[in-house]
């Protein structure tokens, strides 16, 4: 008996869902675009959003003009960013706070648009062209509504983005340090510093700069030694100034105990040769 009234129900349920998806695919072929819009919102409220959005692609340019035109197209925004297909919701939301700027919906299409963009933002080894535009749409948000309560959240997602930024400019300086090419990853770094001085991979980039430059003058021809030693010593005193509790400290010291000990030894040489 329970089998039968579980199976019941299973029937029952299985009739709903295709009478569901009947009346869906009529909605759809309907040239009604009051009842379309109407049944796109209430798919929207009961979090269908898939069929809410097919709704409101039909309807909403036919609505322009209309006193229901801006909610249409807030609403098929929101849609589609809440389904991930952030490319749509993207070119969605940039249209409609550059439509209706004065909207009550302006500020959150706004904010969507930017985090729209961010989704879309990759790992840090790959191109950053969709980070940058992230960061430019957050930046703009924060300028026009700077006492949001968004802007908080904006802030943080500006540090992470910021981060993965700094993250693929220090790896590509430290390649070379990996692969020993010892002068060019001492330019490398140290336009890295100079560029992001603030950055969380500073303190690392800074030690490495001096292990780098000091590589470089060890391998360097006799004539040029003493000048790059010299440099390493800069980047010493530099780096013990800037983090005298640092995780390298050891390893600098010894470096820096290197450096005068070749320099002792070059300047020894040179007096004896006067």
């Amino acid at each position: 008996m329970k089998i039968g009234f579980f199976h019941s129900i299973a029937l029952f349920c299985l009739l709903l869902l295709a009478t569901g998806c009947s009346n869906f695919q009529q909605l759809l072929k309907s040239n009604d675009v009051s009842k379309k819009y109407k049944a796109a919102l209430e798919y929207y409220e009961q979090e269908e959003y898939y069929r809410a959005s097919q709704l409101l692609d039909q309807v909403t340019d036919l609505m322009a003009g209309t006193e229901e035109a801006e909610k249409a197209q807030f609403y098929r925004a929101k849609a589609h960013f809440l389904q991930g297909n952030y490319i749509l919701s993207d070119a969605y939301f940039r249209n409609f706070y550059t439509t209706y700027p004065r909207s009550p919906y302006a500020e959150e299409a706004m904010f969507l648009q930017a985090q729209s963009l961010y989704e879309q933002s990759p790992s840090y080894e790959e191109d950053q062209t969709p980070t940058i535009t992230a960061i430019e749409a957050y930046e703009e948000f924060l300028v026009r509504y700077p006492n949001s309560e968004r802007a908080e959240r904006a802030n943080k997602v500006l540090e992470e983005l910021y981060t993965k930024l700094d993250r693929k400019d220090f790896n590509q300086a430290r390649l070379y340090y990996k692969l020993r090419y010892w002068r060019s990853a001492a330019v490398a770094l140290n336009i890295f510093l100079q560029e992001h001085a603030s950055s969380p991979f500073a303190e690392e980039a800074a030690f490495l700069r001096l292990d780098a430059q000091y590589r470089f003058a060890q391998e360097s021809v006799p004539g040029k030694q003493e000048e790059r030693y010299d440099v390493a010593l800069d980047y010493f005193q530099a780096f013990v100034d800037t983090y005298p509790e640092s995780r390298f400290k050891r390893d600098a010291e010894r470096i820096f105990d290197g450096v005068q000990t070749a320099l002792a030894a070059i300047r020894k040489t040179k007096q004896q040769n006067s």
